[in-house]
């Protein structure tokens, strides 16, 4: 089975690796909100700082936070996601563009987990509900039957689990000669209770053959989801390693996560 994801950036996807990076932001305390709890890398409750600094932060993230000049996250704004799976029961050619997801500055951190020495960490978080819209193109077939289209989509997710594994290493600053960190791998593994997914204008306005592929993607969501789950995560994952490296590459080790 091949995956081909194609993400573009935007300012606001610093929304959507937030809670995985600024949790670490120390700095001067004179340069940081209130609000924002230091955490050190030496501290022997690391995991349970670097948490409640992510509760403190998560009411923050709907309306923005202009001092750590990061933009409102309500709703999270992505320009565009390609997805292409060219094997298996779903077979598909897609494009998803102006995205907006809201409700994920609702979500709840249920653990985090800092190896400072293997420079890893690990997250589990839950989200109780997701409504996204975007403007689609798709192609393909879905478990056998046909599937082509293009206009809005509206989705309502909910009870979603996350866990994210972030991987990086430490490297010293050409310009600067200080330690850096960077990530090298992140993977996202996400699980869907519920879905409900509505795509106007399938089959060129077809009414009937559009309401009765929305029913049949939504009654048969679980196996949907498992096919192009891989895709799914691969687009995320992409959008989130991006982001990250942006801010890291801003930061010396010792001002993310001081000793």
């Amino acid at each position: 089975m091949e995956f081909i994801v194609t993400t573009m950036n935007t300012s606001a996807n610093i929304c959507a690796f937030l809670f995985l990076t600024i949790g670490f932001v120390a700095g001067k305390t004179c340069d940081i909100p209130s609000f924002l709890k230091i955490c050190h890398r030496n501290d022997p409750k690391l995991n349970e700082c670097v948490k409640q600094s992510i509760d403190l932060l998560r009411p923050y993230l709907k309306a923005g936070i202009p001092a750590l000049k990061i933009p409102s996250c309500e709703p999270l704004r992505v320009p565009r996601i390609e997805i292409s799976q060219s094997a298996g029961p779903v077979s598909i050619r897609s494009t998803y563009t102006d995205i907006e997801v809201q409700g994920g500055t609702s979500f709840i951190l249920k653990s985090v987990k800092v190896d400072v020495d293997d420079n890893r960490v690990r997250l589990k978080l839950y989200l109780p509900r997701l409504k996204m819209n975007a403007s689609y193109n798709i192609e393909g077939n879905i478990l056998m039957l046909p599937i082509n289209g293009n206009g809005l989509m509206r989705g309502n997710l909910s009870d979603i689990d996350v866990i994210s594994t972030v991987q990086g290493e430490r490297y010293q600053s050409r310009e600067t000669g200080e330690t850096h960190y960077r990530v090298t791998d992140l993977y996202v593994d996400f699980n869907v209770g519920q879905a409900n997914i509505h795509m106007d204008n399938l089959f060129n306005g077809d009414s009937t053959l559009s309401n009765a592929m929305n029913l049949f993607l939504n009654n048969n969501w679980d196996i949907v989801e498992a096919e192009i789950k891989p895709a799914l995560e691969n687009a995320v994952s992409d959008i989130f390693k991006t982001f990250s490296n942006k801010i890291y590459s801003k930061f010396p080790l010792d001002t993310l996560l001081p000793p």
